[in-house]
């Protein structure tokens, strides 16, 4: 049954809610994107949680940073005789960046603590939403943690924390987005389990899919092999240069040709795999919006894959880099609300949004 009017409209504003803190970490991982591709990442070398807000503003401050970055490696190999002014950009989208994920954290907070005075969210959506929470504090930590990686040793930061980092964001994203999706009042359409199931890997797979993509860029791999549909020469490249390191597993991670060609045979078996389900709901849903809705994944399946293809075969303009990462954000949103369209879910009820007094 479904709630009462005012029950109605709490269950509303929470999902709003949801969806504009959801909104905010799509930028942040957006601005994450372009900090990566203009070499800013490493530009703050110190986490300063609270004092951090605040950036330089005397010439003095300014100098004692850049002092900073000049000491680590990433300077000296790609950076070496920059000046105060080009310091200054990188700074900014790094400072940004970190920004953002302050905002993020007070924007779930404080409303949720608004929510929660008020007694709008019942036991289970209560759980959920601290488990976010929690999800989004050690975002912070995975944070630095991989920034810590690119300050002495190397050059830039490990693809194993980049790619970490990336793929929690995209789950924080991926909960807020779902969560937000069950509490609408829509029942769920009758559809058989194989659609549903279908839904559920389509999005698990775009998950996987945006983590290797965070190993290519993190090894840089996209500025290799810049041939399409053959990379190193053949469909399938040998194996022997697939498995080139020991043990096999750290090629997946450490191997340039088996990063990128991985991120290949997954984009290949994605944009398949949509096509499909979008055929198999079209020839069994009798719902409207369950067709537009995987037809619409599917097509913007068939987009990323395109704009993948040419991001390669221009070897990684900024342009199209901070594109292809855009579209990618875009295909997992509508993945995320396609999959939570067709689950088995309930309406807004009295363990989500408990019901008004009388």
């Amino acid at each position: 049954m479904l709630a009462k009017s005012p029950d109605n409209t709490r269950a509303r504003a929470i999902r709003l809610w949801l969806y504009a803190v959801a909104a905010l970490v799509l930028a942040m991982v957006l601005v994450g994107g372009a900090t990566r591709l203009t070499e800013s990442g490493l530009s703050i070398t110190e986490w300063q949680p609270v004092m951090g807000v605040v950036p330089p503003l005397r010439e003095a401050q300014w100098q004692a940073e850049f002092q900073k970055y000049q000491a680590i490696p990433q300077y000296h190999a790609l950076n070496r005789g920059m000046s105060l002014d080009a310091f200054k950009t990188i700074f900014w989208w790094e400072w940004t960046h970190r920004l953002l994920g302050r905002v993020i954290g007070a924007a779930f907070l404080l409303p949720f603590l608004w929510f929660l005075w008020r007694g709008s969210i019942g036991p289970g959506l209560r759980g959920r939403l601290w488990f976010i929470f929690g999800l989004g504090a050690l975002q912070g930590a995975v944070g630095w943690w991989m920034v810590a990686s690119g300050l002495a040793g190397r050059i830039e930061v490990s693809q194993y924390r980049l790619a970490t980092h990336l793929a929690l964001a995209c789950v924080i994203y991926v909960a807020m987005v779902w969560t937000a999706q069950r509490l609408g009042e829509r029942p769920a359409p009758a559809l058989p389990v194989r659609i549903r199931l279908g839904a559920m890997i389509l999005l698990a797979l775009v998950l996987a899919q945006i983590y290797l993509g965070a190993i290519v860029a993190g090894l840089r791999a996209g500025y290799i092999y810049n041939t399409w549909p053959l990379i190193d020469g053949a469909f399938v490249p040998d194996a022997a240069r697939l498995f080139l390191h020991r043990p096999p597993w750290r090629n997946f991670f450490e191997n340039t040709l088996t990063a990128q060609f991985d991120h290949r045979m997954l984009a290949y078996a994605i944009s398949i795999g949509a096509l499909l389900h979008a055929f198999d709901v079209a020839r069994t849903a009798r719902q409207g919006f369950v067709l537009v809705s995987a037809s619409v994944l599917a097509l913007a399946v068939t987009l990323q894959a395109a704009l993948g293809v040419a991001t390669l075969l221009l070897v990684v303009p900024l342009s199209l880099a901070l594109a292809h990462q855009a579209m990618a954000m875009l295909v997992l949103t509508i993945a995320t609300t396609h999959a939570a369209l067709v689950a088995d879910r309930r309406v807004v009820s009295r363990e989500e949004i408990p019901l008004a007094p009388a």
